[in-house]
């Protein structure tokens, strides 16, 4: 919408770029253009403001197809005014000039046609086709059949509209049919998670039997390596006590020869010392059978006098000196 100010019953309009204002005084065009900006008097003035930028028409509409199901088709049209003259001619864009506002409602002029001619093609190209052909490639059908139709509509042209593209959005059926449709798929994809689900227990059942059997084959291997060090610990125990018994053995004879060893040589020792003390028993006794009697006495008295407890002093009296004196076969000593 323009923007209109007052100024001493003066009016003063300013346009923006998109939009194409038309000014007739009197009848005359004074001013036509885009993005314009001028004075005038509101007595004498018709202005038209028609839009020249490009704008989005969103439209949505029922349709049925040739297997009687009802769909709902979202599109939306871009279009544009590229005739301003055309349009403003054909269409009431006719402006207050106090306000600027639009006294008709030309846009909503143009988005019911476009929105009945593109339902009417709509409609033309689903009720040959069946619901699931709508939905798998009803989009690009309908697309390209209203394009079409809407560059054939002469009454575009006429108007002074271009159509910039169209875009079907979607192509949906009733809920309860779209529920119902998505029912074999849904049943597929729980089968495939079901069958999912199998397989993976399975591949743990078998995970599992493997390991069971590993775990078994690992205890019998352990239980065979038992057996085996227990009879490894036999065989040495056997050899231990065998090489022990042998040790014992070779101990026992050498502690036997040795013993023998020992009892000769002591026989032999002792037969030498008693040996030599019978030779020096003889040789004593013929040592003292040669010796006199009175020598034989003197040494029995040493020997004897060894052999008395420590005497500090002896007194002998002459008579008792004398008679010992006798006794040894010697001669009187003078006192």
């Amino acid at each position: 919408m323009a923007d209109i100010t007052r100024r001493f019953g003066w009016r003063h309009l300013r346009s923006a770029p998109t939009a194409h204002i038309r000014h007739h005084k009197r009848g005359r065009l004074a001013h036509d253009g885009a993005g314009l900006s001028f004075w005038y008097r509101s007595l004498s003035a018709a202005l038209s403001e028609v839009p020249v930028n490009d704008r989005e028409l969103a439209m949505a509409f029922h349709a049925r197809t040739s297997d009687f199901q009802d769909v709902t088709v979202q599109a939306t049209v871009t279009y544009r005014i590229s005739d301003p003259a055309e349009a403003a001619a054909r269409l009431d864009f006719s402006v207050d000039p106090d306000t600027g506002a639009w006294r008709g409602a030309p846009l909503e002029q143009i988005a019911t046609l476009l929105t009945e001619t593109a339902q009417q093609h709509t409609l033309d190209v689903l009720a040959r086709t069946p619901l699931a052909g709508a939905l798998v490639d009803g989009v690009a059908a309908v697309r390209e059949r209203v394009a079409a139709g809407l560059a054939a509509e002469p009454r575009l042209p006429a108007t002074g509209i271009d159509v910039v593209a169209v875009r079907v959005v979607a192509i949906r059926p009733e809920a309860e049919v779209e529920r119902a449709l998505r029912t074999p798929a849904r049943e597929q994809i729980q089968q495939e998670a079901d069958r999912a689900t199998y397989e993976r227990r399975a591949v743990a059942v078998e995970r599992e039997r493997t390991i069971a059997e590993n775990e078994l084959a690992s205890q019998i291997e352990l239980a065979r390596r038992e057996e085996q060090l227990v009879e490894q610990r036999g065989t040495n125990a056997r050899r231990e006590a065998e090489e022990s018994a042998a040790a014992d053995g070779v101990r026992a004879e050498a502690e036997a020869a040795r013993t023998v060893r020992l009892a000769g040589a002591e026989a032999e020792a002792a037969r030498q010392v008693g040996a030599a003390r019978a030779e020096a028993q003889a040789a004593w006794l013929r040592a003292h059978g040669e010796v006199e009697a009175g020598t034989l006495h003197a040494l029995a008295a040493t020997r004897l006098a060894e052999n008395l407890p420590h005497i500090d002093s002896l007194t002998l009296s002459p008579d008792v000196l004398t008679g010992l004196l006798s006794k040894l076969g010697r001669p009187e000593a003078g006192a």
